[in-house]
């Protein structure tokens, strides 16, 4: 019986293939992780935490960014990555606290946080294994200017990322990450704007408030991108 194991197994292999099916699974060229701004500074104990941040939310990122990374996906990562005089830094505008938005002198509304992320500082450092990357993008280095998407900063300075993807052949984007009703939100309409397909993993983005992220889940769905609960529930 023993003898004829091989002759089953492909057999059966013959049989997934005439079928359509890819017995060695799907073909992954073309598609990349985008993995945004998992960083101390955005995660429980840092200045600006996000809800749900927690402990078990970074070692689930870990886990799903390793598997697709198994699985044959480029992995990419945003870094928000901003230099101690940032115009979104509350400290930099005396009078004022964090997370009241103000205009500045060229007309522009600015949203004021603590400050986050520093250059300078531990708190800027990815927190998935770097191994696992082939990029990390920073963000947000110009002070003069905030930079929600991983594309772009709010001045229309672009990053590396979309020169990086198109060189890679990259057509599909799996995004996942903090914070869903900003940076997420503001990479997958970037994302769609400059054509890519995007798919969103539900259960790995933590955002800012509920109201605003049930809003952004929306926009981002309503835009063209869709949604899934886990990263093993892609096809």
């Amino acid at each position: 019986m023993a003898s004829r194991l091989p002759i089953v197994l492909s057999v059966v292999l013959m049989t997934l293939t005439a079928s359509g099916v890819d017995a060695a699974g799907p073909d992954r060229t073309g598609w990349a992780a985008l993995v945004i701004d998992v960083q101390p500074c955005f995660v429980t104990g840092g200045a600006l935490a996000v809800a749900g941040a927690d402990a078990a939310y970074v070692s689930d990122v870990q886990r799903a960014t390793k598997w697709l990374y198994q699985k044959g996906f480029l992995v990419l990562g945003s870094r928000d990555y901003h230099p101690e005089d940032h115009i979104s830094f509350a400290s930099n505008h005396p009078g004022h606290d964090p997370f009241e938005e103000i205009t500045l002198p060229d007309g522009r509304v600015q949203v004021l946080w603590p400050d986050h992320c520093v250059q300078t500082a531990g708190d800027s450092r990815e927190l998935v294994d770097n191994n696992l990357f082939l990029e990390l993008v920073k963000k947000g280095q110009n002070p003069m200017f905030d930079s929600y998407s991983a594309f772009r900063d709010d001045g229309g300075a672009d990053t590396e990322l979309h020169t990086i993807l198109q060189a890679k052949g990259v057509t599909h984007l799996v995004v996942y990450g903090i914070a869903t009703d900003y940076c997420v939100m503001a990479s997958v309409m970037d994302a769609l704007d400059l054509g890519y397909s995007v798919t969103v993993v539900e259960g790995l983005l933590r955002g800012v408030a509920p109201e605003t992220s049930a809003a952004a889940i929306a926009d981002m769905e309503a835009a063209g991108a869709v949604f899934v609960p886990s990263v093993k529930a892609l096809n």
